[in-house]
């Protein structure tokens, strides 16, 4: 259905739109516009009310009765507790810490294939996987934020079970994305997702005063729901349908990156030596999980 180089470039894509959320996401919330459960809300509702409606021009597609319980665990994972958490844990964190952090999902990912599908670790990767969590580890601990308001460590930690749910999420979807187009896996998951992220945003949700929106709030509001959300969402699956988890995961590698440069250049965060040591900890440990064993002749 898709090449392997749209595959890469949506996959490009899916990072951009990442690492700029992390700045504006940051924005809206500290600025008290929208909290960040009440933001989730929006994400999801409205991401996936634009899927739902997409479909209406496609061919519908017949679900086996068993996929919808994947389905609804893909939600939990995908969508509850990954944006739920992702949200939270960038309010109270920074966008470089936040984006280095959600670097280490490959690293779970690994962690994960080998507990449930029994896949071999070779100790060059545990070398990895040490380096990595060490990488998170300092920054959790020695991090700092120019914003007073901030709470470091807990939205750190935040973050890094927001990823590891995401981590959960990608092998999950993996079967379920080459069984079906990504607008009926999609619409379905953002569906459960809504109803069960809907109680703990509601009352957030009410207390948003919309009149004191500006302009930028509300393209702000609108890349998360739209570029940040129904973009990434949409391209992911497309990606995994040709390309490893293994190589999606390599692909995060871009958005600490970008959510650095970017947050630089909006004022919402700076780069420091404690930053610095850990995302290269971090990037040394997700390269060496990376690398293929070579095959002995």
């Amino acid at each position: 259905m898709y090449s392997r180089t749209f595959a890469i470039v949506a996959l490009f894509l899916v990072q951009l739109l990442y690492g700029l959320n992390f700045t504006f996401s940051k924005v809206i919330m500290n600025g008290n516009f929208v909290k960040p459960f009440a933001l989730t809300i929006l994400r999801v509702g409205g991401a996936g009310l634009l899927f739902w409606i997409c479909s209406l021009f496609l061919p519908s597609e017949k679900i086996e009765r068993k996929d919808y319980l994947r389905f609804f665990a893909a939600a939990i994972f995908g969508v509850v507790i990954n944006m739920l958490l992702f949200l939270k844990g960038v309010e109270l964190t920074t966008p470089i810490h936040a984006a280095s952090i959600v670097t280490i999902t490959p690293v779970i990912i690994l962690i994960l294939s080998a507990l449930i599908l029994n896949e071999k670790i070779t100790k060059l990767k545990v070398f990895g996987v040490i380096l990595a969590f060490s990488g998170a580890i300092v920054l959790t601990i020695y991090g700092k934020s120019i914003r007073p308001g901030d709470n470091v460590a807990l939205g750190n930690i935040f973050v890094f079970i927001n990823a590891t749910s995401y981590s959960i999420y990608i092998i999950l979807i993996k079967q379920l994305t080459a069984k079906y187009h990504p607008f009926t896996f999609i619409k379905w998951l953002f569906l459960f997702g809504f109803f069960m992220v809907l109680p703990f945003g509601y009352q957030q949700l009410q207390d948003v005063q919309w009149s004191s929106f500006t302009p930028f709030i509300s393209f702000s509001v609108l890349f998360v729901v739209v570029g940040a959300t129904f973009a990434t969402y949409l391209l992911n699956p497309m990606a995994l349908s040709k390309l490893k988890a293994s190589t999606v995961g390599v692909f995060i590698y871009l958005q600490p990156v970008i959510a650095g440069l970017f947050a630089i250049i909006m004022g919402a965060d700076v780069i420091d030596s404690v930053k610095i040591m850990a995302t290269v900890l971090i990037f040394s440990g997700v390269y060496l999980v990376s690398i293929k064993p070579k095959k002995t002749l």
